[in-house]
């Protein structure tokens, strides 16, 4: 039998990817790895003295064998999840995490890289030495000078750790998969929208009962929650999400995260104390922008103080306008009702001339007129479900510089959110080029019988967020996939593409792109457009304090932890809303068994990034703010200093190249509507990033 994972040199075979392929596959390129790297260090006790084509290039190919072959799986079971499929995945996790522990901890392989860096250049610029120094770095925070029997632990931590995480988002994932609400009356729907309520009723007849099923996806509950004229069943839906995967009803208990999370923190704590670090969150600091715990603290708490009377105002405001005290089901409900009152517009307004086919070319003619970059859908090519795409990415001379897969519609065995994430790395380490390819994720509410898929303008943000990550992979001239697009970034600076590009979807020239009305195909009207763009502040210091309630959270849970103790991650949560919150918390609300970013995905101790990326981003923007959206100059500039340079560059150096100053936190405090005046002390100077 043929293996698709193996020996790939063109894309992925997603079509012909079964699970039963998934463990031979991936013990066969280990071990084919595991021979590579003992001949390469046979060389070296053989005397060859080791230099970055003899040793780190060959090993740059290793890795990328092995991220060839795991991609396709890993991207499957989050866009495909099958319980085959999922046990396939979970038995490799710890054979990767061996693997990857084994190779950071290999004394002699570390003593070589420490050879070549005495011998490497300093004139190089072509990525070599932030190659190598970032190896030694992590070759260190592996634990490659403990004694035997500690790198024994910490590689046994890792195994389990990788598992936990895998464990917590597939009980979040099976958790809303478990709940549906089957309702008949329709008196109970007034005020969803028909886009909600037709795929409720699809649904529905599919299961064989009449009226409406509604199950827990994003675009499902944020449609209730915002347009459902009855309190109960927003409570309701409210309930249901913010139960997910926890030890509260209505989630099912054998999907509770609670002891899940408390073994994730316990293992990462372990594991940072292993190599010398107080906690994780120092551990964590160490590959990112942000240089101690302290620091970053303090960025948060600035921020804090610049927006929570603001915050806390608009709540005021809010609850005025409501006639009554709001609980945390009735906010975006009375919120869409003033943000109507207040600039005529709403979401549902505005939805009918957003549809996705007009947002995609829309965002496609934006990519070609900043970057020279357009998009060909290519037929033939295997994806994993009907609806997923594929697109050549080709440069203004005609050269193809990479791909893109696109996949945008929520549906079960679909992980919740949106993401981008790395198919393929760039790669040239033997004068053949590999180029770049990209999976662009959504979980927009599918098309109907009779309409397409019609966006929220926050969802058309969305979609030009990840296109950012998007182009930051695609665009990268690194040849080494360690350091190529998005790989070597510091996590606190990875964003700063995405959020940057998120400004462009509030310009009157990008609207007038992506917009035309479903039915008539007419162009946002110049006077909603208008409206639109005065309501980019509405609670803007609403949405500020709860990115820092999340973040503040994210990084004491990992900083404050104890071993022996019992996590204190509720009472630290209890704690920070106490602080910054201005919605009130339900007593059974678990957002910590949903938090996938911090315990399922890569941003533990680390979701400070958004914040300290948006410093960046927004000033990044106000540059285009400045010299006008389409200017030719402004983006080749950034091309050139910030989405080509991947991990290779130090990411203030390569800000102030682009800026020609250090970031300003002015931009991000005015696009969130707060004043300069609201500010206090952290004013309009430079903040976090510098």
């Amino acid at each position: 039998m043929t293996n698709p994972l193996l020996g790939a040199t063109t894309l992925p075979a997603f079509d012909a990817i079964r699970p039963e392929h998934v463990e031979p596959a991936i013990s066969a390129v280990l071990a084919g790895n595991r021979t590579g790297v003992q001949r390469l260090l046979a060389a070296q006790e053989a005397g060859a003295t080791p230099t970055f084509e003899s040793l780190v290039l060959p090993l740059e190919d290793l890795g990328d064998r092995l991220h060839r072959a795991w991609s396709p799986v890993s991207h499957l079971h989050a866009v495909a999840n099958t319980p085959a499929l999922r046990e396939a995945y979970n038995a490799c996790l710890p054979l990767l995490s061996r693997y990857h522990t084994e190779l950071a901890q290999n004394a002699a392989l570390y003593r070589a890289f420490e050879q070549v860096a005495a011998t490497l250049p300093a004139a190089r610029r072509d990525g070599a030495r932030a190659l190598v120094d970032q190896a030694l770095r992590d070759f260190r925070l592996a634990g490659v000078a403990l004694p035997e029997e500690s790198k024994q632990r910490f590689m046994a931590v890792m195994e389990e750790l990788t598992g936990l995480q895998a464990k917590f988002e597939q009980n979040l994932l099976d958790a809303m998969a478990a709940w549906t609400h089957h309702e008949t009356d329709a008196a109970r729907l007034a005020g969803i929208p028909a886009q909600a309520l037709e795929q409720a009723a699809v649904q529905a007849a599919e299961a064989g009962r009449p009226g409406w099923l509604f199950r827990l996806d994003q675009p499902t509950y944020i449609a209730v929650l915002t347009h459902a004229q009855d309190r109960e069943l927003r409570a309701l839906f409210h309930r249901a999400w913010a139960t997910r995967a926890s030890d509260q009803a209505p989630s099912p208990p054998a999907f509770d995260n609670s002891a899940v999370m408390a073994g994730i923190l316990a293992l990462r704590h372990e594991a940072a104390q292993l190599v010398g670090f107080t906690n994780f969150a120092e551990y964590s600091l160490a590959t990112k922008m942000a240089k101690s715990v302290a620091e970053v603290r303090d960025f948060l708490d600035r921020l804090a103080a610049a927006s929570l009377a603001a915050a806390r105002a608009e709540f005021a405001e809010l609850e005025a306008f409501a006639g009554q005290p709001l609980a945390a089901w009735d906010v975006a409900f009375h919120a869409e009702a003033l943000r109507l009152a207040r600039y005529a517009i709403s979401d549902e307004e505005l939805r009918p001339y957003f549809p996705l086919p007009t947002v995609l070319d829309g965002l496609f003619g934006l990519v070609a007129r900043l970057f020279g970059l357009r998009l060909e859908r290519e037929a033939g090519v295997a994806t994993w479900h009907a609806e997923a795409a594929y697109f050549r990415v080709i440069d203004a001379t005609g050269c193809v510089v990479g791909g893109l897969y696109t996949d945008f519609h929520a549906r079960p065995g679909k992980r919740s959110g949106a993401w981008m994430d790395d198919c393929i790395s760039r790669k040239r380490l033997d004068g053949t080029l590999q180029l770049p390819v990209a999976h662009l994720v959504c979980n927009f509410a599918p098309p109907g019988a009779t309409t397409p898929s019609l966006l929220s303008h926050d969802e058309v943000l969305t979609l030009f967020h990840e296109m950012g990550h998007a182009l930051h992979h695609l665009l990268t001239r690194i040849d080494y996939p360690s350091v190529a697009g998005i790989h070597g970034v510091p996590w606190d600076a990875v964003e700063l593409p995405s959020q940057f590009m998120e400004g462009f979807a509030w310009e009157p020239e990008i609207l007038a792109m992506v917009s035309g009305h479903w039915q008539n195909a007419e162009k946002l009207p110049a006077a909603m457009v208008g409206r639109l763009r005065a309501s980019r502040v509405f609670h803007g210091a609403m949405q500020m304090v709860r990115q820092l309630e999340f973040a503040l959270f994210d990084l004491r849970i990992h900083a404050e932890y104890r071993a022996g103790e019992e996590p204190r991650s509720m009472d630290i949560l209890r704690e920070v809303r106490s602080a910054v919150a201005v919605v009130p918390a339900t007593p059974y609300d678990r957002f910590p068994h949903g938090f996938a970013h911090v315990f399922g995905g890569g941003y533990a101790a680390g979701y400070y990034s958004y914040k300290w990326a948006e410093v960046l981003s927004s000033d990044a923007y106000a540059a285009f703010e400045e010299g006008g959206v389409f200017d030719a100059g402004l983006a080749r500039r950034f091309r050139e200093e910030i989405l080509e340079i991947g991990g290779t560059r130090d990411i203030a150096a390569a800000f102030r190249a682009f800026r020609g100053r250090d970031p300003d936190i002015a931009a991000l405090l005015r696009h969130s509507g707060i004043t300069a005046g609201a500010a206090g002390e952290t004013g309009t100077g430079a903040a976090g990033p510098g």
